[in-house]
């Protein structure tokens, strides 16, 4: 096994930081032997069949290419639970856990609450919040049938119920449900800002769930902002992941609308990420 790490690092040297490397050895190790992290300490003698050998070459050369490791290995974990991923829907980030911390340490985790994820993508934030709120009932919008596939098998593989609808959000018909809880991480990269997006992200993931127009960047925003106006019940409550370049425009949108107790909130790396928002008719 030490041989195998040995060569993974000095293949992927210079290509990407070491300590990003050491961590694709770990998941790559991981996903070959079925071993966990304390499990390959133990094991570290192991030998690999040829097989096994093949598939580290393998993830090795999508490495280089600077296809995501997440897609490599067609998995990943967030807030504590396994997700599938695929090209279909963007890789979570902890970033959106941060998000859904902040629900759930803001409301009564066994009330029988209705929460309604708009963009739902791989599904991480709508299944991790029935996971949270086991009580809940929890729907998922997206306006990707391959995106919904992948968010369906996730709700399966952890045995968690999440009702998927395929909704255009601008361009949405009235419901009869209401929620308690809206909450999207909606696409806020602007056209603009390509350039900054690392290779490894634009030649890869979905293109429709990043990016929006220069000329209209709080576009998603104002949509779903105006949904939840007819949707949400009395005291409900909005959430938003945002822009870091956005959050006073974000405020100042939904304020605006009507929305009271608007608050924004920096992310780990002290960039401003998430905003809430309080339905008061």
């Amino acid at each position: 096994m030490q041989k195998a790490i040995q060569f993974i690092q000095s293949e992927l040297s210079g290509l990407y930081p070491a300590t990003e490397i050491s961590s694709f050895s770990r998941l790559i190790i991981e996903k070959v032997t079925g071993f966990s992290h304390a499990e390959i300490i133990v094991n570290k003698n192991t030998h690999f069949s040829d097989n096994q050998r093949q598939d580290i070459e393998s993830f090795i050369e999508k490495l280089k290419k600077f296809i995501p490791i997440q897609y490599i290995l067609g998995e990943t974990e967030f807030y504590g639970l396994n997700f599938t991923v695929n090209e279909s829907v963007l890789i979570p980030r902890p970033e959106t856990e941060e998000l859904v911390d902040w629900i759930r340490n803001e409301n009564d985790r066994n009330a029988e609450v209705q929460i309604l994820d708009i963009g739902t993508g791989s599904g991480c934030i709508a299944i991790s919040l029935k996971h949270e709120f086991p009580n809940s009932k929890v729907d998922a919008f997206d306006i990707s049938e391959t995106a919904l596939e992948t968010a369906a098998w996730n709700a399966g593989r952890n045995e968690l119920s999440v009702n998927f609808s395929k909704v255009d959000i601008l361009n949405t018909p009235d419901f009869e449900t209401r929620w308690d809880i809206i909450v999207s991480n909606p696409p806020y990269v602007l056209e603009n800002e390509k350039a900054d997006i690392l290779p490894n992200v634009l030649d890869n993931e979905p293109h429709v769930a990043l990016f929006v127009p220069d000329n209209d960047p709080l576009v998603f925003y104002r949509c779903i902002a105006q949904f939840a106006l007819r949707q949400l019940k009395p005291g409900g409550k909005l959430y938003f992941e945002i822009n870091r370049t956005a959050g006073q425009a974000t405020i100042d949108l939904l304020t605006g609308m009507g929305f009271s107790e608007v608050e924004l909130r920096k992310d780990i790396s002290g960039n401003d990420r998430m905003v809430k928002a309080v339905y008061s008719r």
